[in-house]
């Protein structure tokens, strides 16, 4: 199976699409940052960029794979209170077993998952989704950004390549 198929098949995945609507109605008034795919593939296309110039040599579809999930259980968060981070990666297993990911790289792709929230991590792949997840909120164009609870040197006020 090629590595395009394998997004492809958790791009269309029941329990992704579904977990991709939960958050959409738990965000529907939300004014900050949403979690949805263009946020995703945001991060997908900034952690590989980041991955190709630091020379990371990390598979294109490990990092999608972790992008499109890294924020799929934010609907559990609101409504349980359970960190996103864990939840996330706990709904990422079964989406990835079946897009046909080996345990080694759901070990992988769940860990950076866990740890996308934290900012010096031993794993490259967590690394880099931690910056990319950064990076990708355009805080230099939001409504909000005077009411957001991000610290200031956290902030995009600046297109950073």
């Amino acid at each position: 199976m090629d590595k395009q198929d394998r997004i492809n098949l958790i791009f269309h995945n029941n329990k992704f699409n579904e977990y991709l609507a939960k958050n959409k109605v738990l965000e529907k008034h939300r004014k900050f940052c949403r979690h949805n795919i263009n946020h995703f593939l945001d991060v997908a296309r900034i952690a590989y960029i980041i991955s190709l110039e630091e020379k990371l040599n990390l598979k294109k579809d490990i990092i999608y794979a972790a992008a499109l999930l890294h924020d799929i259980g934010k609907w559990q968060q609101y409504e349980n209170g359970i960190s996103h981070n864990e939840a996330s990666a706990k709904l990422a297993v079964e989406i990835l077993k079946t897009a046909n990911f080996n345990e080694a790289e759901i070990s992988l792709i769940t860990t950076a998952i866990k740890n996308h929230r934290q900012e010096n991590t031993a794993s490259n792949l967590s690394h880099i989704l931690y910056k990319s997840d950064k990076l990708s909120r355009k805080c230099f164009k939001c409504k909000a950004l005077n009411e957001c609870n991000w610290a200031d040197d956290k902030k995009n006020f600046d297109i950073t390549f």
